[in-house]
């Protein structure tokens, strides 16, 4: 009985031995199955149609045109079947550059601006807003505090930092109302992306809204400059 019952055990043991390598190799298999999976094919370069194909051709990549030069190249570059934009993006020479500035030929929303009254006040207090700039004297501050809440979380109580509290209320409200353009860097790189115009304008307004925006921004600020249709190459330009 002794000697059946070893023998048996043997045979178990060789059984159990025969099986570590069976599953050891499926468990080898099934990992790579996974990891084939998750290599993600490369993917393939994005095909330009034949449009943009045609109007790169026209660009010198190694070249800088003037601004007259490179408006007219933009006009002509243009790929887009609708009224495209005048895009221009510069890199500059530091962060943090912001303003306002009027262009000659660019449409820009006017303002709508209120001077603190006591018919401001009574359409507060039925919550009507229907201004995008409130200027106050020093004098109708204390009766608007009252509204705080109600004008502090969409940017239009007025105070000193904004300049939107004065001693001549009328005077300001005109350079308020006035159509400004507003620029900004990005808040974490260098770059001003933004447009300038429409492609169907004529060459000498989308020159005259650039050269004043350049200005604006200041040349000794802008390291690089580019401009391009909506869609369409992109034109190195001199400042």
């Amino acid at each position: 009985m002794g000697k059946k019952r070893i023998t048996k055990i043997k045979e178990e043991e060789q059984k159990s031995e025969k099986q570590v390598p069976e599953t050891v190799a499926g468990n080898d298999s099934q990992a790579s199955q996974k990891t084939l999976k998750s290599q993600k094919s490369p993917k393939a370069p994005k095909v330009r149609g034949k449009r943009y194909q045609d109007a790169r051709k026209k660009v010198d990549a190694a070249k800088t045109y003037t601004l007259s030069e490179g408006i007219k190249l933009l006009k002509e570059t243009s790929t887009s079947k609708f009224n495209g934009s005048a895009e221009i993006h510069f890199v500059l020479a530091k962060s943090g550059i912001k303003g306002e500035v009027e262009l000659p030929h660019f449409q820009v929303k006017t303002k709508k601006v209120e001077i603190a009254s006591e018919g401001t006040l009574k359409k507060l207090e039925a919550g009507k807003i229907d201004f995008d700039i409130l200027l106050s004297s020093p004098v109708m501050m204390p009766q608007l505090t009252k509204y705080a809440k109600l004008l502090g979380p969409k940017g239009l109580m007025p105070n000193p930092k904004n300049g939107t509290i004065t001693d001549n209320p009328e005077k300001l409200a005109k350079e308020f109302e006035k159509p400004k353009f507003s620029y900004k860097s990005e808040a974490n790189a260098p770059l001003i992306h933004t447009i300038f115009g429409k492609v169907s304008q004529p060459e000498k307004e989308l020159e005259a809204n650039l050269s004043t925006l350049i200005k604006a921004i200041g040349s000794q600020n802008i390291k690089k400059a580019v401009i391009k249709s909506t869609m369409g190459p992109a034109i190195k330009i001199s400042l």
